[in-house]
C-alpha cells in the first residue's frame, strides 16, 4: 500500500470524526443541556444524627429538582437525537451528491453521516422514548440500506440507461 493511500484511508477517518464531532458540539453549544442541580451542602448527615425537619424538607425539595431535571434531560436527549439524526441523514446525501466528485471527500462525509447516525441513535436511547428510538433506528436503517445499495452494489461501469423508447429507435452499434 503507497503513502498517498493510507493518507487517504486515515484523512476520510479523520474528516468523518470531525464532522460527527462538528454537529454534536455544534448542538452542545447552540443549544445546552439542563444543569444538574447540585446536591445542597447542608444534607450531609453525620452517621447516627437524626435530620432535622428543615433538613427533611431540603431532601425533598432536592429530589423534586432532580426528577425535574431527569424529565428537561430526558427531552434534551429527543430533540439532540432528532437534530443530529437529520444532520446524519442530510450528511448522508451530501455524500451521493459527492459520489462523482472526489471520492475521499464523499467517503469522509459519507463516514461522517455515520457516525452522527450513531451519536443520533445513542441519545435517543438515552431519552427513554422507545417510540424515538425505534424511528432513529428505522431511518439509520433505510439510510445505510440505500447508501451501502448505491454505493456498493449498483453497478458503476454502466452509463446512465436511455429512455425504453429512445434505446429502440437507435441504430444497433456495431
Amino acid at each position: 500500500m503507497d503513502d498517498n493511500r493510507v493518507m487517504k484511508i486515515v484523512y476520510t477517518f479523520f474528516l468523518g470524526a470531525l464532522i460527527a464531532l462538528f454537529v454534536g458540539l455544534g448542538i452542545q453549544t447552540f443549544h445546552p443541556g439542563p444543569e444538574m442541580p447540585e446536591y445542597p451542602v447542608e444534607m450531609q448527615f453525620t452517621p447516627g444524627e437524626e435530620p432535622t425537619e428543615e433538613q427533611l424538607a431540603r431532601e425533598r425539595e432536592y429530589e423534586q429538582q432532580m426528577r425535574s431535571w431527569q424529565e428537561e434531560r430526558n427531552d434534551y436527549n429527543r430533540d439532540v437525537a432528532v437534530v443530529s439524526l437529520a444532520a446524519s441523514v442530510l450528511l448522508l446525501a451530501l455524500s451521493l451528491v459527492l459520489e462523482r466528485r472526489n471520492q475521499v471527500l464523499t467517503n469522509g462525509v459519507m463516514l461522517g453521516g455515520l457516525f452522527t447516525l450513531v451519536y443520533a441513535v445513542g441519545r435517543s436511547f438515552a431519552s427513554d422514548e422507545t417510540g424515538l428510538t425505534f424511528a432513529a433506528v428505522s431511518v439509520g436503517l433505510a439510510v445505510v440500506l440505500v447508501l451501502g445499495w448505491r454505493r456498493f452494489f449498483q453497478d458503476r461501469h454502466e452509463g446512465p440507461r436511455p429512455p425504453a423508447e429512445t434505446a429502440a429507435a437507435a441504430p444497433p452499434a456495431g
